[in-house]
């Protein structure tokens, strides 16, 4: 994780907790600082990249590894 990088850890909870909760952090980030969300509710692989395309926000990153989602969330440049 690089030093401008905030993690919000949604495992264990159901969507749109999640989503809600990537929001909050990149609302609260400072300019050019990108969130990284760690979630295992399938719903998840559609609400994020739906949520972040719609609030101007782009995935930077995605991955998926024993059962977790990571997504990488930035603001568009």
């Amino acid at each position: 994780m690089s030093p401008k990088e905030i993690l919000v850890d949604a495992r264990g909870h159901h969507c749109p907790v999640p989503t809600l909760r990537l929001r909050r952090a990149l609302e609260d980030a400072p300019a050019g600082t990108a969130v990284r969300l760690l979630a295992d509710d399938p719903m998840a692989r559609i609400d994020v990249p739906h949520f972040a395309t719609g609030a101007g926000f782009e995935i930077l990153d995605r991955s998926e590894a024993d059962g977790v989602l990571t997504f990488l969330v930035g603001r568009k440049v």
